[in-house]
This record gives C-alpha cells, structure tokens and sequence, in this order.
C-alpha cells in the first residue's frame, strides 16, 4: 500500500537513505507524479523525497485553510515523520513559493533550495489579474479556465504532438477539489507578498530558475528572487513555458544535477 504519514501526506522515498535527501514540491493543482522523469536520474546519487500537497493526489484534505505556512509545516512534518534532518528542497511554482517560506521558517532543516518557475513580486495590473483568475476559478472550477491554462504551460508544438502527456497533466489538474484548488490559488496569487525581501533572509546556495516564455513566474521574477537571497544563481531555460519541467525533463535534470554537484 502507498506510504502515508500519520497527518495524511501521501509521499515517495527512493534511492540510498544514506545519500543526501532532494526533496520535490509539485506546484498547484498537479501531484507527485510530475516528478517521475526527474527521479528517475536524481536517485541514483540521491534519495529522493516526492509527496502530494495536502488537497492534492493521494493526500488528505488540508485541517484549515491553506497558507505557505500549512504547506511548510506539512514538509517539517514529513522530515520530522522520515527522520529527515536536511535536505535539498526542489520547489516547482508554488513548490518554490513553500520551500522559499521553510527556508525561512527552518533555516537548519536546509542544505540548498532550488526554485523552479516561481512567481515573485508582480507589478499592480499583473497582481490583479492573477486574483481576478482565483476568482473565476471559484465560479468555474479548474475545468472552465483549463484550455488557457494548458497554452501557457506548454508550447504549441508539445500541445500538439505530445497529447498522452496533456491528457495526463489534464486529468490531474480535472481530479481537484474546488475548494482546495481555489484556495490554493488565492495562496499562489497573495502568497508572494510574504516572500518578497524575505524576513528573516535566507542564507542558502540557491538555484532560481524558470523558462524565456513563462508569462506567470517570468525571467524577471526569477532575477528578483535571487537578488533577495545571498547565495542564488539565475539560470533562465529558453523557448519553454511554465511546464518546461514537463516538456523537456531532462534540461531540468541536469540543471539540478550541475547544481547539486556544485551549489556554492
């Protein structure tokens, strides 16, 4: 049976426990599953900590109202649960808005924080729209707004040809609870402002990244999250758009790897 902490945090542990432990933290809507391809090449020197976010895949429904606290306190209690002490955390979206706020709020659980298509400070007409979004997915649910959605994961081309992979991606997104989903999201859309010159600072090796064409956690963002951490680099991924994780696993893969090889 699928291995689940005592709190409900459906998760997977894999590769050599004695290894340094990458933890990856899926974004809104999606679940652990996205991480196959990258687990895959990171366990073999690494053991690898994937889980579902509460309200999302195989765990249980969050106890109170979502917030980046909640979800990084769900991460302190699956390390807790797992015997954990540190590790490197992957944050994907708001994965990478969750590992920014643990970092902050459990500096000494950290080795190294990668930030994955993350969305930052966001000018006032942006800011609104992203709330405005929340709001109609209230309305509609996840299904109303999903065509949109996909064309900014994902480049026109992958759309096209790849469309097992979008029905997968579509599948996961359609399964949601809509309350949990709309909550996650008013998270993502105001989240950001708990994070913006983050207090207390963090002091991590840092990897920020994102891709050219990701309208939502743009090149620009990414600059300004690592402008806000002392030890951050900025790597920014061309063509792609917020899922290039998805769409080209393996450029991720070893943008992580080259990191974990040499994180200072």
């Amino acid at each position: 049976s699928m291995p689940t902490t005592a709190n409900g945090t459906a998760f997977d542990l894999t590769g050599d426990r004695n290894r340094p432990v990458v933890v990856l933290i899926h974004g809104l809507g999606l679940r652990r599953l996205m991480w196959d391809n990258h687990v895959l090449a990171l366990k073999q020197n690494h053991c690898v900590l994937s889980y579902d976010l509460f309200g999302h895949g195989d765990s249980d429904r969050p106890a109170t109202e979502p917030t980046l606290k909640l979800f990084a306190d769900q991460l302190r209690d699956l390390l807790d649960e797992l015997a954990i002490e540190k590790c490197t955390i992957v944050g994907f979206s708001l994965g990478g808005m969750i590992n920014r706020m643990f970092a902050m709020n459990h500096p000494d659980r950290v080795e190294s924080l990668v930030i994955l298509n993350s969305p930052h400070e966001r000018d006032p007409e942006e800011q609104r729209l992203v709330e405005q979004r929340a709001t109609q997915t209230a309305a509609g649910g996840p299904a109303a707004t999903l065509d949109s959605t996909l064309a900014r994961w994902f480049t026109p081309k992958f759309l096209a040809s790849q469309s097992k992979e979008i029905d997968r991606v579509r599948s996961w997104v359609l399964s949601n609870d809509l309350q949990v989903y709309t909550a996650c999201r008013v998270v993502l859309a105001t989240g950001v402002k708990e994070l913006i010159n983050p207090d207390p600072p963090i002091f991590k090796p840092t990897l920020v990244a994102t891709c050219e064409n990701d309208g939502g956690s743009t090149p620009r963002m990414s600059h300004a999250i690592a402008a806000e951490i002392s030890q951050a680099k900025t790597v920014i991924v061309p063509k792609l758009r917020h899922l290039g994780l998805l769409e080209e696993p393996n450029v991720f893969v070893d943008l992580i790897l080259n990191f974990l090889e040499r994180p200072a």
